[in-house]
């Protein structure tokens, strides 16, 4: 299975697009626009105040564009072949690109201002590298130093994989039993992108649902469900530290089986580079426990309507 070696590799890859994008200047107070895992990405630099505007490609082009014409946005799609991405080329007079695939229909375009290439190198499975790159780019386009958290990446991995191998076999075992209800994964503020993309590639990859939302969003409702659920708390010390505490003490007393990872090395602002790896680790594991054959069997990789 590739997606192994494709997450041990985002050290390398990470520290690659790190000096690449280092001087770049991405435009704000515009829609940054993609889908699946280059849409979460832009979320964790959203939920830190910073004046970018997120949309998915397909909600944007049907509903929220009324087909009206803007100066300028951001398109990203880690493949360059996303079919609502290429779409919205139409809807700007100019458009900066990021992508991982330089020779792609995204970057065919004579309202093509400036591609940014991720410089991941060839991803089969889930998206693991391409996200990494993605947030990096990101905040190095926006005005945001990402190094502190690179940095921490590649002395952490082995760390991260014994999480995701740990926490893999003990969900594993609920899975199995009689009474699993289902997962929420929840985090705060710029985490609140880890947790979409980390629901995102365990549902692909294990076909087991997996729910990603904000922790204000669990406690107004979902948290009702808790016995017999299992819920993965991205905690980071932040705003929202005691509140998230708190609240899965509750939840665990009320019969829930609460999984913690927390990374106190970063800054809750660059967190979101790191907390996503130990996620990918227990997708890969998970995967592996299930016995599941190959991803993408119910269509592909990429999403070309």
């Amino acid at each position: 299975m590739p997606m192994i070696s494709e997450i041990k590799e985002i050290p390398d890859k990470a520290e690659k697009i790190l000096y690449s994008t280092k001087n770049i200047k991405l435009p704000t107070n515009v829609p940054y626009i993609g889908m699946g895992s280059s849409y979460y990405a832009t979320l964790a630099l959203y939920f830190q105040g910073l004046p970018i505007q997120p949309n998915r490609a397909s909600e944007y082009y049907h509903y929220l564009s009324a087909k009206k014409v803007k100066d300028t946005g951001v398109l990203i799609s880690q493949s360059g072949r996303s079919s609502e991405v290429i779409w919205c080329r139409e809807l700007f007079n100019k458009f900066y690109a990021i992508t991982n695939v330089l020779k792609s229909p995204l970057c065919v375009s004579t309202n093509l201002e400036r591609v940014f290439p991720l410089l991941a190198g060839v991803e089969v499975g889930s998206s693991t590298k391409t996200y990494i790159n993605t947030l990096i780019t990101l905040y190095n386009g926006l005005g945001v130093d990402p190094s502190p958290a690179v940095d921490v990446l590649r002395g952490k991995m082995f760390e991260f994989e014994k999480w995701g191998i740990d926490t893999a076999a003990l969900l594993y075992d609920l899975i199995k039993s009689k009474h699993y209800k289902g997962t929420y994964i929840v985090g705060n503020g710029p985490n609140i992108a880890t947790v979409h993309q980390a629901a995102h590639i365990l549902s692909e990859s294990t076909r087991y649902p997996f729910i990603g939302m904000s922790v204000s969003e669990y406690d107004h409702g979902p948290k009702e469900t808790a016995k017999d659920s299992a819920v993965i708390v991205i905690k980071s010390d932040g705003v929202s530290y005691r509140r998230t505490s708190k609240l899965f003490e509750l939840v665990e007393n009320a019969g829930a089986h609460v999984f913690y990872y927390e990374d106190k090395d970063v800054p809750e602002i660059l967190s979101p580079i790191t907390s996503a790896v130990p996620l990918m680790f227990m997708t890969y594991h998970l995967s592996k426990l299930l016995k599941i054959p190959k991803p993408f069997t119910i269509g592909s990789k990429v999403t070309e309507v």
